[in-house]
């Protein structure tokens, strides 16, 4: 995929979400790569430089990305069909969720912690980063409620590690 210039610099929120809404706008950069496997998600790298990472996700009702961070890299998401809902964890309380429907954008600066969840069949969704994810930190709550950080490499899957939503009630 190429793309117009871009600034050599990271982004910031607005340029982020102006950048995924661009791309979501031309499906002949991306359609050819959307596909949606029985179970989980399947994603792609659409583009990578110094400043921006880009990527195609299609979601299945139900499918997971499980708690987790992105370790530094501020990002913007465009649904571009079906839905999508992101879980915020809350200490003491259920986690908010809101449902992006198709035709939305939204962003999150680097120290956010979330949840994705494909929410109504098949969706597909355009997620940019800048700077460009290096890692990403999965989240799981034991028995005991201890939260647990494991990291992950930019390129692994994210899954959820634990069952059920991450209460953090005290």
């Amino acid at each position: 995929m190429r793309l117009a210039a871009l600034p050599d610099r990271d982004l910031d929120q607005r340029e982020l979400t102006s950048l995924a809404d661009q791309i979501a706008g031309q499906p002949g950069l991306w359609s050819h790569q959307v596909a949606f496997p029985e179970e989980g998600r399947h994603y792609v790298s659409l583009y990578r430089d110094e400043h921006v990472d880009v990527w195609l996700l299609c979601w299945t009702s139900g499918s997971d990305t499980g708690w987790h961070d992105h370790d530094g890299s501020a990002g913007a998401v465009r649904v571009v069909s079906g839905a999508v809902t992101e879980s915020i964890p809350r200490i003491g309380g259920e986690p908010a969720a809101v449902t992006r429907p198709g035709g939305t954008s939204f962003t999150y600066d680097p120290d956010h912690i979330h949840r994705l969840t494909g929410a109504a069949g098949q969706s597909v969704s355009i997620h940019v980063y800048s700077p460009p994810l290096v890692r990403m930190g999965q989240y799981s709550i034991d028995d005991q409620g201890v939260i647990r950080r494991l990291p992950l490499g930019f390129a692994e899957e994210l899954r959820p590690l634990t069952t059920g939503p991450m209460s953090l009630a005290s």
